[in-house]
């Protein structure tokens, strides 16, 4: 044999020798323990392949689901009206102005362990009917003048948690506004029992027992609006009452009356104009309402009595949920007028998706609104609140 095939045979690092060691021959019973342990070996790695993971990722891990009690309501207080029953107590992990955020949420009645985590987005969360007449306790600032609304440390807005549920399907939809209650005490009583739920209902701030008609028409299921008193062309002469907020008036004074405004009661999803043509064409005069508005998480309702108004572009610039009225159904004080201005409505619904119009608690047009209604719903149109054909900027 030549020393190449040598050196092939040769283990590495083994240096060359003069003379070829010789070969070992292993016992045959060694040999034999050494065969059976492999095997082994292999039969045990085999079976570990095989077998299913026996740890899961921590972060995948599903716990046994805690139990939660479904709570009830509390009653509601008779005097004063605006005053909230204390709600769970809520600190957000993480707040959020939109999108999901972490709350931890200990109610008072559970009374076991360190109450749960819910995950929830604050911007998908309505009030149930059966408490919508209760105040969020969350969604209130107190103030010298009565209960301001505002967003709640864990980023819900009024405009979301005040809003009447609809169905969120693609029909034709129709809104329809009743603005002016709280004036007269029994057209306000009438247009809340008689106008179907759908209907959203507007209240006066220079009306009287506001917190009380708030409650009867949440419970009765309506979506309500405060109307905010605004300059019109020829102000003082045509005065919208107290309070008026107006475009010489610097932007400190306006905000502080459209606070009084806000004060007046409570559960409401925004604020709509009552008047100001002139105040709501002047941007100037619009920009810090606006302002406001966005801070308190309200959306704004133009009627759209005026095409020059400043509100649909500082909506845009301020993150505030607008809706936008396409007709004011009761300008002409007659049912079949009334009637014709609510088929123009659907019209438009059916063209493009949905409709507003605005009136007042007239006797005639509580009446007209009231039959129209049931009749468009057997045709197939919608009758939704006005929040839900709010363009909302936090929504996207």
């Amino acid at each position: 044999m030549t020393h190449a095939a040598k050196d092939i045979e040769r283990p590495l690092g083994q240096a060359i020798g003069t003379q070829a060691r010789p070969r070992r021959v292993m016992p045959p019973l060694r040999s034999l323990a050494l065969g059976l342990g492999a095997v082994a070996v292999l039969a045990v790695s085999s079976a570990i392949a095989l077998r299913e993971r026996p740890f899961r990722d921590p972060a995948m891990s599903i716990t046994s689901t805690p139990e939660v009690a479904e709570a009830k309501a509390a009653p509601a207080a008779e005097a004063p009206a605006e005053i909230a029953p204390a709600g769970p107590s809520v600190q957000p992990a993480t707040p959020k102005k939109d999108g999901p955020s972490i709350i931890h949420v200990n109610p008072e009645s559970a009374g076991k362990g360190d109450g749960v985590i819910i995950i929830r987005d604050p911007s998908a969360l309505g009030q149930d009917l059966a408490t919508a007449h209760l105040p969020d306790r969350a969604l209130v600032e107190d103030s010298e003048t009565g209960p301001l609304p505002i967003r709640a440390a864990d980023g819900r807005r009024p405009v979301d948690v005040y809003a009447r549920p609809w169905s969120g399907a693609r029909g034709a939809r129709v809104a329809i506004v009743i603005g002016g209650l709280a004036v007269s005490q029994t057209g306000t009583q009438e247009a809340i029992e008689k106008l179907p739920a759908e209907v959203t209902l507007a209240f006066a701030p220079r009306g009287n027992s506001i917190g009380r008609w708030m409650q009867a028409a949440r419970r009765k299921g309506h979506e309500i609006l405060m109307q905010a008193p605004l300059e019109p062309f020829d102000y003082p002469n045509v005065d919208p009452g107290r309070n008026t907020l107006t475009v010489a008036a610097t932007p400190e004074e306006n905000v502080e009356k459209l606070r009084w405004t806000l004060s007046r009661t409570t559960n409401y999803t925004g604020v709509m104009n009552y008047m100001g043509a002139r105040f709501v064409g002047d941007s100037d005069a619009m920009q810090p309402v606006m302002a406001e508005l966005a801070r308190r998480g309200l959306l704004y309702l133009d009627d759209g009595s005026t095409a020059r108004s400043a509100a649909p572009d500082l909506a845009v610039k301020n993150r505030v949920p607008l809706a936008s009225g396409d007709a004011i159904i009761d300008g002409e004080r007659d049912r079949g007028a009334i009637l014709k201005k609510l088929d123009q409505l659907e019209a438009t619904a059916r063209a493009k998706g949905f409709a507003l119009g605005t009136g007042s608690a007239f006797d005639v047009t509580v009446d007209a609104v009231t039959s129209w209604v049931a009749e468009a719903k057997r045709r197939g149109i919608e009758i939704v609140p006005v929040s839900a054909v709010a363009m909302d900027p936090e929504k996207g």
